[in-house]
């Protein structure tokens, strides 16, 4: 393992020019930054859910109605931007998965005689 890297500034200081460790936040045993659509997911129901619950208290003036309000806001924003994003994450790797194999295969037919025998077929069609 390597160690940090120190150097002196000009008050003879040293100084650690190490970048700091990655921090990161394990929920359930994963860590929620490689989860694809959860940070936007959750900021965008954190924002609506405080905005509306606050509106909802300066309207009513009822915490607790307010707070329920504010909560229903936050899971309905964060499961409502949640699923498409998913969705589309999830279309974009199957998409991109077929077009990696279709470069692949390409790549092994490029200059033989089925690439040939391709091309024909698709100038005809």
């Amino acid at each position: 393992m390597a160690e940090n890297q120190t150097t002196a500034n000009s008050q003879g200081f040293e100084v650690d020019i190490d970048p700091p460790p990655d921090r990161s936040f394990m929920l359930f045993g994963r860590d929620v930054s490689t989860i694809p659509c959860f940070r936007n997911s959750f900021l965008y129901g954190i924002s609506f859910g405080m905005g509306v619950g606050f509106l909802a208290f300066l309207k009513t003036s009822r915490p607790q109605l307010s707070t329920h309000i504010g909560f229903g806001t936050f899971m309905a924003t964060t499961f409502g931007y949640w699923f498409p994003c998913r969705y589309t994450w999830s279309k974009q790797k199957f998409d991109m998965a077929l077009m990696q194999k279709a470069l692949q295969q390409q790549a092994i037919y490029e200059g033989t005689e089925k690439e040939r025998e391709l091309e024909a077929k698709t100038e005809s069609a």
